[in-house]
């Protein structure tokens, strides 16, 4: 006797089986990403400090409150330059906070400010469109010769800054540089990201 075929759909459910290769490559990016982010950890515990910002002087760029990554070892290698953003204790005040500035000039150079402007050695600064013009040159509406180890800084937000315009402050002595900030958190008005 024969048997009739069914003429309908049949539906069979295959057992799906797991590859061993899956699994292995699955674990062998999972250690990837966990060595990752365990040596990034222990890099920054070992080369760079967590600080905050205090203050709206380096605003829209870095907000108050804000917490900052610093690279504590970069200037034992490279000078700053200009357009870092450092952190510094002023006149190296153990006391106080840390301020958190762009460096504009650099030791040698001649710093004023007039009209408004930034001046490097006589010159009209090459900087943003954004900055404000600054109502007050403070210290530096007569030149300033920077010394060897002097930098100029100013805040982003010019007209509500306390920087090397300031007579308490002044230029900024590279060892009172506590270091290079390159990571910023997120806050309520910005999310994480590097310090440009």
């Amino acid at each position: 006797m024969m048997r009739r075929r069914s003429s309908g759909l049949n539906f069979y459910k295959k057992k799906k089986k797991i590859s061993m290769s899956i699994v292995k490559e699955i674990a062998h990016w999972a250690f990837l990403i966990f060595a990752s982010a365990f040596l990034a950890t222990v890099l920054v515990m070992a080369i760079g400090i967590r600080i905050g910002m205090v203050g709206v002087s380096m605003e829209p760029k870095l907000y108050n409150g804000q917490e900052i990554l610093l690279n504590t070892f970069h200037y034992k290698l490279f000078s700053p330059k200009r357009g870092d953003v450092i952190a510094f204790l002023p006149n190296g005040n153990q006391n106080s906070h840390y301020y958190v500035k762009r460096v504009v000039a650099l030791p040698g150079e001649k710093v004023q400010i007039r009209e408004g402007r930034l001046y490097i050695g006589g010159v009209l600064a090459d900087e943003e469109d954004s900055y404000d013009k600054i109502a007050e040159p403070g210290i530096a509406e007569n030149e300033i010769t920077l010394g060897p180890d002097e930098y100029f800084v100013l805040g982003d937000n010019r007209n509500n800054s306390e920087d090397s315009r300031s007579g308490n402050i002044g230029p900024v002595k590279r060892d009172t540089i506590a270091g290079k900030a390159w990571f910023h958190m997120a806050s309520k008005k910005s999310g994480m990201g590097f310090v440009e």
